[in-house]
């Protein structure tokens, strides 16, 4: 009769393995962090082109920040006839709206800027020509607030900047059809509101991609993507500048289209938000298109663990993240300050660049200058 020993001793050390194979990955991946750190943690050429593929967005996110230097601007204008009335015409000190229409004529062709081809140089205030910027940005205010939060909960971080590329640069090419002023501010409107969430969901989706050695690298890309859209927007006003302020427009709205389709086939989501959601072979095939490393099975168990820790946290509320902000003292402190220092910078960054026009210097060379500040 055979010993039982040795079959039990084999058991008790299978179990005692597995117990020690268990202790040791909860002391190896914690977070997926960590798991990040032992997969992607380097930076290789996976990483490189994901984060210059995501970056690009940005480009076409500061063209359309600042599109209004040049298509709501107040274009130049010479004398006709200085004679046959008792006015006189100077064109670098009088008012064109204290003048005979007779006595003035846009410098090239009436329909240079949304301003010389709807005749909103004599509106009765400034709110008529502002409108078109103001309804912007107010756009892109709404939209941080109740379309930004769709990149944690139902769509993710790449459907959301897909559909924020989109949105903009649809709305975008369907502007050029405006034929007044209010329409053309409508439109600017949800071109706003569709390019609220480009800036964070580039930044997150670039962050999440690689290991905490390398964040500040590629956070700083997307900046460097966002002054390099801002400097070539000059480029093309001036290429333009003998044309419609639609030419802008389409020039800026069909590289934005493009862009969209290289981004939703060759963008990959973020594995965080992959795993938050319980779609771990999702994950795990992101995981491995970007690591470096070849142990599979070690991936696939860390994955699994990850998933049962993470989605244990996960809230249906999606506005549980905005909560935990507020909810910790330390949290509500770096918001504040941020606020304050996000509110100072803006003020002054987004005032010089969209104020130029104002200030009667070279609009083209400016918003090149500024843009570099950055």
């Amino acid at each position: 009769m055979a010993d039982p020993q040795p079959l039990l001793s084999q058991s008790d050390n299978q179990q005692e393995n597995h117990s020690n194979d268990h202790q040791q990955q909860q002391h190896e991946v914690k977070s997926l962090d960590d798991m990040i750190e032992q997969t992607i943690g380097g930076f290789g050429w996976a990483q490189l082109v994901q984060a210059i593929l995501v970056s690009l967005a940005s480009i076409f996110d500061s063209q359309q920040a600042f599109l209004s230097v040049y298509t709501d601007a107040q274009p130049t204008w010479h004398c006709t006839n200085n004679n046959t009335t008792t006015t006189t015409c100077d064109s670098r000190r009088s008012n064109i709206c204290k003048l005979p229409k007779s006595d003035w004529a846009w410098d090239g062709f009436a329909s240079k800027t949304i301003v010389s081809e709807w005749g909103l140089q004599c509106s009765s205030s400034a709110f008529i020509r502002g409108l078109p910027s103001s309804s912007h940005f107010m756009g892109c205010i709404l939209g941080t607030f109740f379309v930004a939060r769709l990149a944690d909960s139902s769509l993710g971080r790449k459907n959301m900047l897909l559909l924020s590329c989109l949105v903009m640069s649809i709305t975008t090419s369907i502007t050029i059809l405006s034929n007044n002023v209010w329409i053309y501010s409508l439109m600017r409107f949800i071109a706003g509101v569709g390019r609220a969430s480009i800036g964070t969901c580039t930044i997150v989706l670039l962050v999440e991609k690689v290991g905490r050695k390398w964040r500040n690298l590629v956070g700083i890309m997307d900046f460097f993507f966002f002054t390099a859209g801002t400097v070539s927007l000059p480029a093309i006003a001036y290429m333009n500048r003998d044309s419609s302020w639609r030419a802008i427009y389409l020039w800026t709205s069909v590289p934005a289209l493009v862009y969209s389709a290289i981004l939703y086939f060759l963008v990959s989501e973020s594995p965080r938000w992959l795993l938050m959601q319980g779609r771990q072979e999702e994950a795990m095939k992101t995981l491995k298109s970007l690591s470096t490393l070849n142990n599979d099975i070690k991936l696939q168990k860390s994955v699994v663990y990850l998933h049962r820790r993470e989605t244990s946290k996960v809230e249906d509320d999606i506005f549980s993240s905005i909560k935990d902000l507020f909810q910790r003292r330390w949290a509500r402190h770096r918001i504040l300050a941020l606020c304050i220092l996000g509110f100072g910078i803006g003020l002054t960054y987004y005032g010089m660049t969209l104020g130029i026009g104002n200030l009667g210097f070279d609009i083209y060379l400016s918003v090149v200058f500024n843009g570099r500040e950055f």
